[in-house]
């Protein structure tokens, strides 16, 4: 044979041993992670797609029947106020976005919890108590998205819970990933039918799964964590707007993903005038915060202003905020969406288009979409494992062996690298290799046993 010939054979080797180290990786991820990637992607889908039905599960309480000009926005606060026995004041408001609509009211209940709120709605034209509901975090989820948010994230199971959803998240883009890279690989293979069928969807869904991975993993508990950290060492944070009206105090910036984890502005602790909210309201309207859901957030003590903020996340520009001082309606603070940094205006849209708010429907289809595709891939892949499982599984052991020597430093680096930054994805292969090396001693053990 020409001497030329050798290094294709050569590259055709070594790609080969990549190819199988991928292959066994995905097809354990597939085996024993799928499941988890399943559920959230499912529940992630539903929560997407909740407006809709809560649109028709509470029209009770979300839609006013009456028509005409609204009332001053303090009568509404007097009239939510007066509902539930004259509490002091609100949390938040929520003027009504069109006609047809109700004004929400939000106020701090201890017998629902720390991240939970009592909703008022109010027909802002009669005054009418349209119904009360409790609601969750900043983003005021009604009760049916809350109960599959938290199925979402948790499974209902706490603190503990959440790290299925991180599991899932921290290893769906590394099977999409790898998937790809099989394919790419493996191109002058031959595949056919059902595995053609697989490798094509996986190429389809691979950027969509790769997004919802990545932002999923923001939310995350621990991948989280140094998320943040990096964001922060980077300035990469989302801008706030400052609230003070006593230059000594320091404001806390604000959280984009505030609405995962209900935090809220406690009640305000001084007096609360009611009248102040119209002139903070046409204050705000003034100074161009113009979308049509608005939500005005009191100050919790005379030294801070009332915090203003565009809420119609379907848009991706209409996410303005303002600190008006309620004595005189000035404009404390201005914080256009527009002299947001990059990095912050790239966390904004990825937060809304990951809970299906960006773009409004159109978003929330995509989602259901991705999440229909991601089902059938995963059932496609059980499938292919089922019609061509082997009696013994090769351990993982035997691919990583026969790479070459050269590349274990780089690989154990990488490892390492990605273990320390997604922590439950550091774990759960951990957990992975020692089971596969027990196998492994194991069939050792009882080779020896026939041999002897």
């Amino acid at each position: 044979m020409p001497a030329s010939a050798a290094p294709p054979r050569a590259d055709a080797k070594a790609r080969g041993v990549w190819i199988a180290l991928i292959h066994r990786l995905h097809f354990y991820i597939g085996l024993l992670v799928a499941p988890f990637i399943l559920t959230a992607a499912l529940s992630g889908a539903l929560y997407a797609l909740t407006p809709s039905l809560e649109a028709w599960l509470y029209a009770d309480a979300l839609r006013a029947p009456t028509s005409g000009e609204p009332q001053p926005l303090s009568a509404q606060l007097e009239a939510a106020r007066a509902a539930i026995d004259g509490r002091p004041a609100p949390t938040a408001i929520r003027p009504a976005p069109q006609p047809g609509t109700t004004t929400r009211v939000m106020f701090a209940d201890p017998k629902l919890g720390g991240s939970m709120h009592l909703a008022v709605f109010v027909d802002p034209v009669s005054l009418e108590l349209r119904g009360t509901l409790p609601v969750y975090g900043t983003s005021g989820l009604l009760p049916l998205r809350t109960w599959i948010d938290h199925f979402h994230r948790s499974l209902h199971l706490g603190e503990f819970g959440r790290a299925y959803s991180e599991l899932a998240a921290s290893w769906l883009w590394l099977l999409a990933l790898g998937g790809a890279a099989l394919w790419w690989l493996g191109r002058g293979g031959q595949r056919r039918g059902t595995a053609r069928g697989h490798a094509t969807l996986g190429l389809v869904l691979l950027v969509g799964l790769s997004f919802f991975s990545a932002t999923g993993l923001t939310w995350s508990k621990w991948a989280g964590e140094r998320i943040s950290e990096l964001r922060s060492a980077l300035d990469w944070g989302t801008p706030s707007v400052s609230t003070q009206l006593d230059p000594g105090r320091i404001e806390p910036r604000h959280d984009p993903h505030a609405a995962h984890h209900g935090a809220m502005d406690e009640p305000a602790t001084t007096a609360f005038d009611p009248a102040q909210a119209d002139l903070v309201l046409a204050a705000a309207r003034s100074a161009g915060l113009g979308a049509q859901r608005i939500e005005l957030r009191p100050s919790n003590d005379q030294a801070r202003a009332w915090t203003v903020r565009e809420i119609d996340y379907q848009w991706p520009t209409q996410a303005d905020s303002a600190a008006i001082d309620p004595r005189d309606g000035r404009v404390v603070d201005l914080l256009r969406f527009a002299d947001f940094p990059l990095a912050a205006k790239l966390t904004r849209w990825g937060v809304d288009a990951h809970i299906g708010m960006l773009f409004g429907l159109p978003n929330q289809l995509l989602l259901a979409a991705t999440a229909l595709g991601l089902t059938v891939l995963i059932i496609w892949g059980y499938r292919l494992w089922w019609r061509r499982r082997p009696r013994r599984l090769e351990p993982l052991w035997y691919a990583i062996a026969r790479l070459p020597r050269r590349a274990w430093p780089a690989l154990a680096l990488a490892t390492a690298l990605l273990g320390w930054a997604l922590p439950v994805l550091g774990a759960s292969l951990a957990l992975l290799l020692a089971i596969d090396g027990l196998r492994l001693a194991l069939r050792r053990v009882g080779t020896r046993r026939q041999i002897g």
